[in-house]
This record gives structure tokens, C-alpha cells and sequence, in this order.
């Protein structure tokens, strides 16, 4: 029995087979009870290795750390039989469980050199917050579109792998080529939430805001209210709602799926989706002229906290950061900028956020030049830190803002023709 793309699966059971695929394709395409589709293959087969991991990794993605870890050693312990394939496999997959970033990376490449349509193990690679794109280094977007133009003959037409290498494109600039392939991409999986993203990314890249709105509008209409990417893809429509003057509409998207995780209801989302969606959100829509909601930085500041202790993930460190200033937590912000220092010793990316949460710190208290000194300072690498150009329009505005704020208007004009995005709406 192979999986869709060709590869052995290492089980007794045809319906585990396919139930094991029904899961990975679920994945890869952001639905629904994603553990639960691995879950229904496991309890066909409970000794399936590959049904093991890919359930750690759906566990891992909603932030549920210790019950990954054991899912992934359980893995390990099963693959012991399987082909060297399988191993390979578990083994990449287990590594970027445990947060092991480097060392997954490393394997996912070895690995995919001998077994390239191993879509499974790509895919923790691949994306904004994938293992590329939180490594931290300037070259991240062409090293990442480098890889998959080489993977791209592998893969003909496959749906999910159209997408990751439309989105690769789109990031990296190649625009045309983008929208052609995440159109087919559409096309051959009209379901796949990935694809619809890339879409919404490829809109707003070329300042198509009315469009993107129908788009997303439409495509909402049809996607599950508890699938993964439900959160994120209201925050894209949210943005371009207040962006063509529609406030209430964008608010109500935020209410309803965006910063309703914070209380306990909406979409299950990512922690780390709801961190930097919901803080980028309020911090835009404030500098858009919208009034601040005080108990919804609160809400926030207590999820940094419980679930982010620690700095490293420079993404949500920024966001971590921009909340606790607008909490006025100086102690909280305090601890994460000394982590981000020492951190920084050794990651780059690390120093990048804590010189971002230096500026915001200086934003809160009016000192508009020093903050848009600390932002410019470092505008050039933060792409280290991850996150789309989308994403980092974060920073993009915040630099402007305080430019203006200062006065600095030949510098806020200069800005806004390096990036004529930050002067539609929000």
C-alpha cells in the first residue's frame, strides 16, 4: 500500500491506509480535527509509525507540547520495523516535534534528497512559520523558494504543493508566476485553506484590496468554523474591512474569530496565531484611528505570559513585547528583553526582536524620535524575525507612525514610496 504520492505505508490494514491519507491531506490542506483524522487511522492500527507522528505534529501545531513529544517517542518505538523511508520520516518529523529546529531542518533536507515526494516531512519546512521561515536568516525567502523551484519537478501539479510553492514565489517577488500557480492550485483543491492564504497574500501584495475582500468573503462562507486557518484568514479579511472603511465589519471579524480564543471561544488556533494575529490587529487598528480596548491587550498580556514563559520564537517575541507595553507590564517587558539579549548572542534574530521591543517601549512613552530611530535601525533584518511581509507591515506602520509623530517627514515619505503599501488604510 502506498500513500498518494507513491511512497510504501507500512501497515496491515487498507482502511488504516486510507485513513492515514485522509488525515495527511487534511493536513496539508488546513482543515479540521486534524488529530482526529490521525487518531481514526490509529485506532485501525495502533502500531502504524507514520499515523504516530503525523499526529504529534498536528498536537505540536496546537501548541500542545508534552502530548507531541510522547506521541513522537511512541513513533519512534514503532517505526523500529518499517523501511528506511518511514524511519527517515519519523525520525525529521520527531526532531522539529521537540523543537529542534536546526537538526529537523538538516534532516528534512537529507531526507528529502533520496526521497523527494515525501510530502510530510517537507511540509514543517515550508510556510511563514515553518522551520525556514523561523530560522532566523536574512536569506530565508530565497533560500526557501530555491528549495522548492528544485523540489517543484517532483511534484507536477499536486495541489498542496502548488500552493507552498506559490506562496514561496509570492514572497520572494516573483508575483506573476505566483498568482498563475495559486489559481491552479484553487482550481485542482478549491477546499485547500493553504491556497486561499496564498491567495489573500497575492491580493494584497498587489494592492487588490476589493478583490481580496470578495474573495475571502466567499471562500470564508465555505471553510469550516473550526479549521485551522479559520483565525488567520479573518485577520486578513478584518485588515482589508477596516482598510476600505468598514470598521464594524472588521471589528465583528475580530470579536467572532479573531480575539474570541482569548475568552475561550471561536476557532481552536495555534497560540502563537492568536498571540501575533490578535496584537497585530489591535496595535493596526489603533494606529488607524481606532479607539484602544484596553481589556483585550489584558487578555493578551495573560496569554503571552502562560503561553510563552520564555523567549526564542523572535515572531511572537515582537508581539509578546508590543503587549506588554500597551499593558504598561513594565517587569514582563523587562524579562523578555534581557532573555532576547542573551539570546541574541548566538541568534541574530533575537536581537532584532529585543531592538523592535526597545522601540515599542519608546513608542508608549512618546519618545517618537528614539522610536523611530530603533525602528529604522533595524528595518533591513527583520526579516529575521519571520512572519510575511504582510505580517511585518507591523513594523512598516509603526515607523511611519513615529516618524510623523517626530516630524520626520521627508523620512516618512521615503518610506511610504519603499513601501506603498502602508499608505492604503491600515
Amino acid at each position: 500500500m502506498n500513500d498518494r504520492y507513491g511512497l510504501p505505508l507500512s501497515t496491515g490494514s487498507a482502511q488504516a491506509a486510507q485513513a492515514y491519507q485522509r488525515a495527511a491531506d487534511r493536513l496539508l490542506a488546513a482543515g479540521a480535527d486534524l488529530v482526529g483524522g490521525f487518531d481514526a487511522a490509529l485506532a485501525i492500527d495502533p502500531g502504524f509509525a507514520l499515523a504516530q507522528i503525523g499526529r504529534a505534529r498536528c498536537l505540536a501545531t496546537y501548541g500542545r507540547a508534552s502530548e507531541a513529544r510522547t506521541s513522537a517517542n511512541h513513533a519512534r518505538e514503532l517505526v523500529q520495523g518499517a523501511t528506511r523511508r518511514e524511519r527517515g520520516h519519523v525520525e525529521a518529523l520527531a526532531l522539529s516535534v521537540e523543537g529542534r529546529g536546526a537538526e529537523a531542518l538538516a534532516a528534512i533536507r537529507e531526507h528529502l534528497v533520496e526521497f523527494p515526494r515525501d510530502a510530510l516531512v517537507l511540509h514543517p519546512a515550508t510556510g511563514i512559520f515553518g522551520l525556514m521561515g523561523f530560522s532566523g536568516r536574512l536569506e530565508r525567502e530565497a533560500e526557501l523558494l530555491a528549495m522548492l523551484d528544485a523540489l517543484a519537478p517532483h511534484y507536477g501539479e499536486d495541489w498542496w504543493f502548488a500552493s507552498i510553492h506559490a506562496f514561496a514565489e509570492c514572497e520572494g517577488g516573483r508575483l506573476s508566476d505566483a498568482e498563475r500557480r495559486v489559481e491552479r492550485a484553487l482550481v485542482a483543491a478549491p477546499h485547500n485553506a493553504n491556497a486561499a492564504h496564498v491567495r489573500a497574500h497575492v491580493y494584497y501584495e498587489l494592492r487588490q484590496a476589493p478583490e481580496a475582500v470578495t474573495f475571502l468573503r466567499a471562500w470564508l462562507r465555505e471553510y469550516s468554523p473550526v479549521a485551522l486557518l479559520r483565525g488567520h484568514l479573518s485577520w486578513h479579511l478584518a485588515l482589508l474591512e477596516l482598510s476600505l472603511g468598514d470598521a464594524d465589519a472588521a471589528w465583528t471579524l475580530y470579536e467572532r474569530e479573531i480575539g474570541a480564543p482569548l475568552h475561550g471561544a471561536g476557532p481552536p488556533t495555534p497560540p502563537l496565531n492568536i498571540l501575533t494575529d490578535a496584537a497585530s490587529w489591535l496595535w493596526r487598528a489603533q494606529l488607524c484611528g481606532e479607539t484602544e480596548r484596553a481589556g483585550e491587550w489584558r487578555a493578551l498580556a495573560a496569554l503571552a505570559a502562560e503561553r510563552f514563559p520564555k523567549a526564542g520564537v523572535a515572531f511572537g517575541d515582537v508581539h509578546a513585547a508590543l503587549t506588554f507595553t500597551r499593558t504598561q507590564d513594565h517587569a514582563a517587558l523587562g524579562r523578555l528583553r534581557q532573555e532576547l539579549a542573551q539570546l541574541a548572542l548566538e541568534r541574530p534574530a533575537c536581537g532584532t526582536a529585543e531592538r523592535f521591543a526597545a522601540a515599542f517601549a519608546a513608542y508608549a512613552e512618546h519618545d517618537w524620535s528614539r522610536a523611530a530611530d530603533l525602528f529604522a535601525e533595524e528595518h533591513k533584518a527583520c526579516v529575521r524575525i519571520g512572519g510575511s511581509q504582510a505580517q511585518r507591515e507591523l513594523i512598516d506602520r509603526s515607523l511611519l507612525s513615529a516618524l510623523r509623530k517626530a516630524g520626520r517627514d521627508e523620512q516618512a515619505s521615503a518610506l511610504l514610496a519603499q513601501r506603498p503599501h502602508i499608505a492604503d488604510g491600515v
